[in-house]
């Protein structure tokens, strides 16, 4: 059976259970479990590598001991083993600077994770399911990406704070494009499920040689989530690409002042699609320059970026129309970002690539710290052939970005791309907003179903703009 209708059929008993309420339980209950299965597959990988390995979880909470057994403990026997013991376990233990660092990032999965289901007949129908998935095979751990992503697209109010799920084509060519290197270091401060992290990894690993160089990739790649459930599902995601200990804080990255980040907190890049649309909590813009602040997300991410990128870091980043062409904060933001960084590429997205969660145009902002902007290229992505725009059901595709990256390295002015002055940004009072000068719009008659389209979603628009503007207010 197919990952994705695994996790359909776990959904489907969870839903039989009268103690899981909606899809942001479902999925916190089915990320617990499936964390506990994982670990233990990679405690029995340690057992086979390391000489007298000592065991991060004690063996009666073992996910071998108490549910790999499809006869095993069931009904109230198991819901009282999960409940009066397996969860105080992990919650009450006494961790040091001592204390294995595994043992730190079990704590931190278990801390804000519930048993939320009421039958212990129906936990074991979910166990039973999770154990068909063999994630000692490579390629079926490698498919762990499509549990997550059937997860996420399952979780409809994923977008309701400002955060989005980034499809992997987007992670995967801003990664590509950034190109880290073995020995420097790569944060992702809004980090979600670790998708960019993920792509970062699998790009490293091509470089590694020695043992030296694993132990160094182990310590290079960062990352900080405000939210429980993403930041349990990017420990998981690590640790099943082959992290022991997940530099992984549940944090936020707000809430420190920028100016109190010492030198060795500073790193060589930052790749990441921080949270907009939504607004933090009063007090959190105290923690930026007093002609910074503001309350939209990211607007705050970029100054964080900003100030702890060291000399010649580079980033790689998502950012709403509304940055492009925003006015007051916004337009001394990116004052300060050409003047100190050189912005050398925008990649303007079509509509739809972050469908179903939103309707908002985004741009991939690529910029290197310590030399200002001359000039900025902007390439806008072309939709395939036959697309009005990119849908839940036709999402964008890494392969579409083969124009860009065959452009990137031999730059020239074409269809897609064109090139703006800093002299022509200036003169727009920083205004990002460039319209592809090649494309010259056709008149059109419309009949009236086609105008009342099109009323619709100037509607549409602008209810979304009036939002954007009411949450920078």
């Amino acid at each position: 059976m197919p990952i994705s209708n695994v996790v359909k059929s776990i959904q489907n008993i969870m839903r039989k259970d009268d103690g899981v309420d909606g899809d942001a339980q479902r999925i916190s209950q089915l990320c617990w479990m499936l964390f506990l299965r994982i670990y233990d597959t990679q405690e029995q990988e340690w057992e086979q590598i390391e000489e007298n390995y000592i065991n991060i979880i004690p063996k009666k909470f073992q996910w071998r001991d108490w549910a790999e057994d499809s006869e095993g403990i069931t009904g109230d026997e198991l819901l009282n083993f999960v409940n009066n013991h397996l969860f105080p376990e992990f919650k009450n233990w006494q961790l040091d600077e001592t204390s294995d660092p595994r043992k730190f990032t079990v704590k931190n999965v278990f801390e804000d994770s519930y048993n939320y289901m009421k039958s212990g007949t129906l936990i074991r129908q979910v166990i039973n399911k999770i154990n068909e998935i063999d994630f000692v095979n490579q390629k079926e751990r490698h498919l762990f990406n499509d549990i997550y992503e059937k997860i996420l697209k399952n979780l409809q109010s994923a977008g309701n704070a400002g955060e989005f799920y980034t499809p992997r084509a987007v992670t995967q060519f801003i990664v590509d494009m950034i190109n880290p290197q073995l020995g420097e270091t790569i944060l992702d401060p809004a980090c979600g499920t670790g998708g960019f992290l993920v792509c970062t990894l699998e790009n490293l690993k091509k470089q590694l040689s020695n043992i030296n160089d694993v132990k160094q990739l182990q310590k290079s790649i960062k990352g900080i989530e405000i939210k429980s459930l993403p930041h349990m599902l990017a420990v998981t995601n690590m640790i099943l690409h082959g992290f022991d200990v997940p530099d992984i804080k549940h944090d936020n990255s707000l809430a420190k002042k920028v100016t109190d980040y010492k030198a060795k907190e500073k790193v060589n890049i930052v790749i990441t699609n921080p949270p907009f649309g939504g607004t933090i909590k009063d007090g959190i813009e105290m923690n930026f320059p007093s002609t910074l602040r503001t309350k939209e997300t990211a607007d705050l991410f970029l100054i964080l970026i900003m100030h702890i990128l060291k000399p010649g870091g580079r980033c790689g980043m998502v950012l709403p129309d509304g940055f492009l062409f925003g006015e007051g904060v916004k337009t001394r933001i990116k004052e300060k970002l050409l003047s100190e960084f050189n912005l050398h590429t925008i990649v303007r997205l079509p509509n739809g690539v972050f469908a179903p969660y939103t309707g908002i145009n985004t741009n991939l902002l690529f910029f290197e710290k310590g030399i200002p902007t001359q000039e900025i290229w902007f390439f806008e992505h072309p939709l395939p052939d036959g697309y009005k725009n990119y849908t839940k059901t036709k999402p964008i595709r890494i392969s579409e970005f083969k124009l860009e990256k065959e452009w990137w390295n031999n730059r020239k002015e074409t269809e897609c791309s064109w090139k703006v002055t800093i002299e022509e940004i200036k003169e727009k009072n920083y205004n990002l907003d460039s319209k592809n000068p090649s494309i010259i719009k056709e008149e059109k008659e419309y009949n009236s179903n086609e105008l009342i389209n099109k009323i619709n979603e100037k509607l549409v628009f602008a209810k979304q703009l009036l939002e954007h503007i009411k949450s920078n207010i």
